[in-house]
């Protein structure tokens, strides 16, 4: 896409949940590989599907699909795990999140990003840091930082569930 040059641009990497396009900033994808075997573990909300050693490091995989109020990822020959790094408790975490397909990567100034609606999105709007209209298609830009915080991928747990979150943490 060009851009007008007074407009600064963020690139972001595109992705397939249960038919529809979403991203995140490129800044945050540190890889994408392929599905392996994930680990069950125990008292761990609904979207986190276990964890899986990735060259040596444990890094828990999150249904992106069950965060957003979507059914489960069925699992095809496309779907892969997407590593984003986020910042939990001033410490870098790597977590993978479980996606139907790759997209592409996608250079957007500020002025092709409109403000999500109230209504019509699947991903709260709190969630989202907006919308881009890429040829035909919307793409939802993700907010990792509000969906992956503690807070929300606990919330639906009692408060001595909290303790659990420390498991989420992966020093680099």
């Amino acid at each position: 896409m060009i851009s007008d040059a007074s407009s600064p641009v963020s690139q972001y990497i595109s992705f397939i949940i249960a038919g529809d396009e979403y991203a995140v900033n490129i800044l945050r994808a540190r890889e994408i590989v392929e599905l392996s075997v994930t680990s069950r573990v125990p008292m761990m909300p609904a979207c986190i599907v276990g964890a899986m050693n990735l060259r040596g490091c444990v890094v828990p995989v999150l249904d992106l699909a069950v965060k957003l109020g979507l059914p489960p990822t069925r699992v095809s020959r496309w779907t892969c795990v997407l590593i984003v790094e986020i910042e939990l408790d001033g410490e870098n975490t790597r977590l993978g999140l479980l996606i139907d397909g790759v997209g592409d990567v996608l250079t957007l100034s500020e002025d092709e990003i409109e403000h999500a609606p109230a209504f019509g999105a699947q991903a709260r709007v709190d969630q989202l840091l907006g919308m881009a209209k890429v040829g035909q298609k919307l793409v939802l830009l993700l907010n990792i930082d509000r969906i992956l915080s503690p807070a929300e991928l606990l919330g639906s747990r009692t408060t001595s569930s909290l303790e659990h979150a420390s498991c989420l943490r992966i020093s680099e």
